[in-house]
């Protein structure tokens, strides 16, 4: 089998990294990719977004599947360009419809569809410029802290936590005036809920599902969750609370409710769902939904998949995911993100990168970099994903803590501290 995977991201690297140990894949392109994916298959230079020539391309090259790393190329629409094209509809897109990717695309389509759906989630009023009154009004029914988020994409950056109501009701003016752009035209103003979070990743075919394992990031920059929120410092998985009887409530009040809701409103969707949850005293509630996997989770998630992969996601694309099989080793990953000095504020590329060959026992995913003719240079804030396995979470650390050590370019820096809040 010939396949497409679109992105550039250290989620790619990983989903590239198990592709290639199915024997029933043949080639592999990935479009762009990184420094990383180029040593497991074939970097093409498209962009994620030029449907025109990502048909161009699966046409000369005979693929088979096309599957969709982040979230853009899916709200905008890359599913139906392939479903109503009748010289590409025959090759599969793994990911939702552009309908079904307004689960990410929205934040007020997604709170509706929970809503509708008796999913559980904050409470929530969505608003416009012109009800900045009424917005004002509904924030002074809440208590501190507030929750202010972009309706459309803002690159993981459209989600503010204010503690303080007036700063909270300027800050609110502004993003309602474009902070973010037409991604803040609409803003959801939400409860906040206190709790620890995970990520839940699932695959559906429309039809049937299967859980993948469950991971939590670390998202914020400094040690013990502060500073500036980043793409993510870190990943664990399995997450210690998320046990058996946690897990159920979230199969029987979340998973099922949102695969029988996308079937209700009829929302043609084959892919990743990724529901990002909290635990609010041993209940789990709905913060958001994404449309494709986590980055960095999936660094964590795909080394724990002892299945093949290419076997699941054929699966999906012929709705035939309920006679797969899924494996789940059950050991701990965990994987520590290196990046870029200033990251997420300025920061410079193209740094050398040194070291990487001195890495034993860990999987190195890379994120932002890129292949010279004979070095490997930073080319983003987030630059490579150190993932270990190990019998217990400290023992994974340990030894992806050693191997980031290892690996150098100037002004790297790591959070020392992933996993803390867990048993």
């Amino acid at each position: 089998m010939n396949i497409l995977l679109l992105g550039n991201g250290g989620r790619e690297n990983a989903l590239a990294w198990k592709m290639i140990q199915s024997n029933k894949l043949k080639n592999l392109y990935i479009a762009p990719g990184n420094a990383g994916t180029g040593l497991v298959g074939k970097n093409i230079n498209l962009s994620t977004t030029d449907f025109p020539a990502i048909k161009e391309f699966v046409l000369a090259n005979d693929i088979h599947m096309v599957v969709v790393g982040p979230e853009e190329p899916l709200v905008k629409g890359i599913y139906d360009y392939f479903n109503n094209d009748g010289q590409i509809r025959h090759t599969p897109v793994v990911g939702p419809s552009a309908k079904g990717a307004q689960l990410e695309g929205s934040k007020d389509f997604a709170k509706q569809f929970m809503k509708r759906h008796n999913i559980p989630t904050a409470r929530y009023q969505s608003f416009t410029l012109s009800e900045l009154d009424k917005a004002y009004h509904f924030m002074e029914q809440l208590e501190a802290p507030y929750v202010l988020k972009a309706d459309g994409l803002a690159a993981g950056k459209g989600v503010l936590i204010i503690h303080d109501i007036n700063e909270a009701k300027r800050e609110l003016k502004s993003m309602l005036s474009g902070m973010f752009g037409d991604a803040s035209r609409i803003v959801v103003i939400e409860e906040f809920l206190s709790g620890i979070e995970c990520s839940v990743f699932v695959m559906t075919d429309g039809n049937s599902y299967k859980i993948l394992p469950v991971a939590k990031d670390y998202k914020r920059i400094g040690e013990g969750d502060t500073g500036l929120n980043t793409g993510g410092m870190g990943a664990v998985s399995p997450v210690s609370f998320a046990n058996d009887a946690f897990m159920k409530k979230v199969e029987e009040r979340i998973v099922i409710p949102t695969i029988n809701g996308l079937k209700k409103d009829e929302i043609d969707y084959k892919g990743f769902i990724f529901i990002g949850l909290i635990n609010v005293k041993g209940e789990p509630m709905v913060i958001e939904y994404n449309v494709r996997m986590g980055d960095p989770e999936t660094e964590v998630v795909m080394p724990r998949i002892k299945s093949d992969l290419i076997d699941l996601l054929e699966g999906i694309a012929t709705q035939t995911l309920a006679t797969r099989n899924l494996e789940i080793d059950n050991r701990y990953a965990v994987t520590v993100m290196l990046v870029s000095g200033g990251y997420p504020g300025d920061y410079e590329k193209n740094k050398k990168i040194t070291g990487i060959e001195s890495v034993t026992g860990s999987i190195i995913f890379h994120a932002g970099t890129k292949q010279t003719e004979n070095e490997i240079l930073t080319d983003g804030g987030r630059v490579m994903a150190i993932s270990s396995f190990g019998n217990t979470k400290n023992e994974a650390l340990a030894l992806s803590y050693k191997n980031a050590e290892k690996i150098k370019f100037d002004k790297k820096y790591y959070r020392k501290d992933i996993g803390f809040d867990l048993d």
